[in-house]
């Protein structure tokens, strides 16, 4: 039986997320309104649902309360309750912060919702931005007590610098851009032995600070060849790089669906322990036992063939993880990027996804018998639209927008030709 794919359920999940009261689990993410905003919508437009389900008052109602959440002096706060108003001062100021996160959300929801942007103080965002990077090329998350910046050293703070950078830039003067060969810098050093990217030089490689350091440089025009659909992709110097990379990310493709997958039982681990004591000597095939090709794989007692586990195969964020559908799109979108998403089991991710987390009720879970939640939710979607799942919408991978969204930011006039700010 073919996997199902339950479009009008995704819409009304997505839909009631956006329109009525959310889950109390939620209240504790209250300050990041502008994120689960951006998750709905991005949900609700790779659907194609956006024109047809939200008129045109309720769209001007989500523009206007994004523009309430932009600061004075530059940037997007995470929710309308930072803001001081009359009550900001120069001394309580740093209470009420602008957030590189939520500006990067609000930036993308705008051309979601069809904004022209016209509102945005560009040019002290973008001077706000340059305030945020540090010295060692990274960015903080928000300017704290006497302009500082705080919170950084975070491959995902680096991304959204990159893409509010480009979507804002336009013609930027010198003096108001962020240091791009700093940032390269620190971006390359942050590759680590198996070839995926860490938060950091020295650090373990995560398939999330992957996609934000590929995303990154694929947007600054940092990946130094053009990339070739399924032919070899050159990226760094060394070809060695560039092939544990992609190794390393197919790699994550995975059969183990839940956290008992990664052990053996503990009647296995009890029989396993009595052998050890009673002097058994543990031979991991016997050298006799030969399997000829034709012979279906077994479980070990040739009961059950086990082409059944291999037939669900997500994705997941490191070594020795069980799969999680938000990797669908963390290390589906990098090889997207990198046009060699060919090299996955699309139809065991596919399955996974369709069968394991897609939820009766609409949205993904996290985790098979998971709950939906909104930011699962979306990432399933755009991971399934980079394998070009027919009934989504095409996406940009290094985005996480659909090309209409997409195309709204390339059109906008300070793109298009030079302006005098």
């Amino acid at each position: 039986m073919a996997s199902e794919f339950n479009k009008s359920t995704h819409i009304r999940y997505f839909l009631r997320c956006l329109k009525t009261f959310l889950p109390t689990a939620y209240t504790s993410n209250d300050s990041q309104r502008m994120t689960l905003a951006f998750f709905v919508l991005c949900g609700i437009d790779l659907l194609g649902a956006l024109d047809t389900n939200i008129t045109a008052d309720e769209r001007a109602a989500y523009v206007d309360w994004i523009y309430a959440c932009q600061h004075p002096h530059g940037g997007f706060r995470g929710f309308t309750g930072a803001d001081l108003g009359e009550e900001r001062k120069s001394d309580n100021e740093y209470w009420d912060p602008a957030n590189i996160a939520a500006t990067y959300f609000a930036l993308a929801s705008l051309a979601i919702l069809g904004d022209d942007l016209t509102r945005v103080n560009r040019v002290p965002c973008l001077r706000w931005l340059k305030r945020l990077q540090l010295s060692d090329g990274t960015f903080g998350e928000a300017l704290g007590r006497g302009g500082e910046a705080h919170g950084g050293r975070d491959m995902r703070f680096c991304y959204c610098a990159v893409i509010i950078r480009w979507i804002l830039a336009g013609e930027t003067r010198d003096e108001e851009d962020i240091d791009v060969d700093g940032l390269v810098r620190f971006i390359e050093a942050s590759q680590t032995y198996e070839g995926g990217f860490a938060n950091g030089p020295f650090h373990e490689a995560h398939a999330g600070w992957t996609y934000c350091a590929i995303a990154a440089l694929s947007i600054l025009g940092k990946l130094p060849v053009p990339v070739k659909r399924h032919r070899p992709v050159q990226l760094w110097p060394s070809d060695e790089s560039v092939e544990r990379m992609l190794g390393w990310l197919v790699n994550l493709q995975t059969s183990l669906l839940q956290e008992e997958d990664l052990s053996m039982s503990d009647t296995t681990q009890a029989v396993a322990q009595l052998d050890i004591d009673n002097g058994a000597q543990q031979t991991p095939v016997e050298a006799t036992q030969v399997m000829s090709p034709d012979d279906p794989l077994t479980d070990g007692v040739g009961a059950e063939p086990l082409y059944d586990e291999l037939q669900w195969a997500g994705l997941t964020g490191r070594c020795n993880k069980v799969a999680d559908t938000c990797y669908t799109f963390w290390a589906g979108g990098s090889l997207s990027i990198l046009d060699s998403i060919h090299l996955l089991d699309q139809q065991a991710l596919r399955r996974y996804l369709l069968e394991k987390t897609q939820h009766r009720i609409g949205g993904f879970g996290k985790l098979p018998g998971d709950a939906p939640d909104i930011m699962h939710s979306c990432l399933g979607l755009a991971g399934l639209a980079g394998m070009g799942e027919p009934d989504l919408m095409p996406y940009d991978p290094s985005s996480c927008l659909s090309i209409k969204a997409k195309q709204r930011l390339e059109s906008l006039p300070w793109r298009q030709c030079r302006q005098t700010d």
